[in-house]
C-alpha cells in the first residue's frame, strides 16, 4: 500500500438527539470522493473514537468500505493505551474490510521509546493489518521519536507515519525514511503545505472533511514542487485553519459540518461551538463554499 495526497481524517455526524447519522455519513463520504480525497481515516480523534459504542464504530467502518468500494484507501483508527486491546481492535477493523489501520501512540499511559517499538512491532507482527504510526503528543502526552520511526520504518507491515508535530526539525528528520514500503504523512493542515514542498508524501487532514476540492489542489500543487502556486493557495486556505484551531478538534469542524447540513453537534465531555466564535463560524462557513466553488470552476473550465 501506498498512502499519499489528500487524505481526510472523517468527522462522525450526530442527529439532534445524539445517534449518528447514517445518512449524513453517507453524504460525507460521497462528498468526499466527489471532491478528489484519496484516503479516509474512519473513527479516529477527529471522529470522537472515544465516544463511540462498539456496534457504532462497526457500523461506521462497515459503512465505509461499502461506499467507497475500493475507490481510495480506508484507514480505521485502532490505537488505544494497550497492546493486546490494540491488537484485538486491529483485528475487528480487519474483519471489517479496511485497508489499513491508524494507530496512535498509546495515549495517558507514557511508554519509553522501547515501549513503542515492542508496542507496534507487536501489533505488525500479529498481522491484522498494515500499520500506519501516528504521533500526536499534544493529546497523548507521548512523543514517538524520529529515531524510534526510523527502527519500525523496517517492518514489513509498517507503511507509513502521520506526524502531527508541526516543527519542520521534525519532517526534516522524518523525509529520509520515505520509501517504496513506507509513507511520510502531515498530520497539520496549517503546515501540510510547507511539509508537502519538503517531500512529504502527504497530508492526513480535518479541514478537508469540508474542504475536499481546496484540499486536493493544494496536495497536487505542492507534491508537484509548483512552490509559488501552492504557497499562494494555502494562504487562502488559512483564515479556516486558524477558525479550525479555535477551540479542540472537532468542536469548530463540526460548527462548519452543522451549517453544511452535515450532523448535529458532540458527544460530551465536548460541547457545541462557545457563541463567541459564532460570527466567525458563519463567516468561515461562507469562505469554505467560496473556495469548493473555485475548484469547482477550475475544473468546468
Amino acid at each position: 500500500m501506498r498512502l499519499s495526497g489528500s487524505i481526510t481524517a472523517l468527522a462522525t455526524p450526530f442527529t439532534a438527539g445524539g445517534e449518528i447519522d447514517f445518512d449524513a455519513w453517507r453524504r460525507l463520504l460521497q462528498t468526499q470522493l466527489d471532491g478528489g480525497t484519496q484516503g479516509v481515516v474512519v473513527a479516529g480523534s477527529t471522529g470522537e473514537a472515544a465516544a463511540l459504542y462498539d456496534a457504532e464504530y462497526d457500523a461506521l467502518l462497515r459503512s465505509a468500505v461499502e461506499i467507497i468500494a475500493g475507490r481510495i484507501p480506508v484507514l480505521a483508527g485502532s490505537g488505544l493505551s494497550n497492546t493486546a486491546k490494540t491488537i484485538e481492535q486491529t483485528r475487528r477493523v480487519a474483519a471489517l474490510g479496511a485497508d489499513a489501520a491508524l494507530v496512535v501512540t498509546p495515549p495517558y499511559v507514557r511508554p519509553t521509546q522501547p515501549g513503542l517499538i515492542a508496542h507496534y512491532r507487536a501489533i505488525a507482527d500479529d498481522g491484522a493489518l498494515p500499520l500506519v504510526l501516528y504521533n500526536v503528543p499534544g493529546r497523548t502526552g507521548c512523543d514517538l521519536l524520529p529515531e524510534t520511526a526510523a527502527v519500525l520504518a523496517g517492518h514489513e507491515r509498517i507503511v507509513g507515519i502521520k506526524e502531527a508535530r508541526n516543527e519542520p526539525e521534525r519532517m526534516a528528520a522524518l523525509l529520509p525514511l520515505r520509501g517504496d514500503g513506507f509513507a511520510v504523512l502531515s498530520g497539520d493542515d496549517p503546515t501540510a503545505a510547507r511539509a508537502m514542498l519538503a517531500g512529504a508524501d502527504g497530508v492526513v487532514s480535518v479541514a478537508s472533511n469540508v474542504l475536499p476540492r481546496a484540499f486536493r489542489k493544494l496536495c497536487d500543487l505542492a507534491r508537484a514542487g509548483n512552490r509559488a502556486e501552492a504557497e499562494a493557495w494555502d494562504a487562502r486556505l488559512r483564515p479556516a485553519y486558524a477558525f479550525l484551531g479555535v477551540e479542540s478538534n472537532p468542536i469548530p469542524l463540526k460548527a462548519i459540518l452543522s451549517r453544511m447540513g452535515v450532523g448535529h453537534g458532540l458527544r460530551l465531555p465536548l460541547t457545541p461551538l462557545s457563541p463567541a466564535h459564532a460570527e466567525a463560524a458563519v463567516r468561515i462557513a461562507d469562505l469554505v463554499e467560496q473556495l469548493e466553488q473555485t475548484c469547482r470552476n477550475a475544473v468546468a473550465a
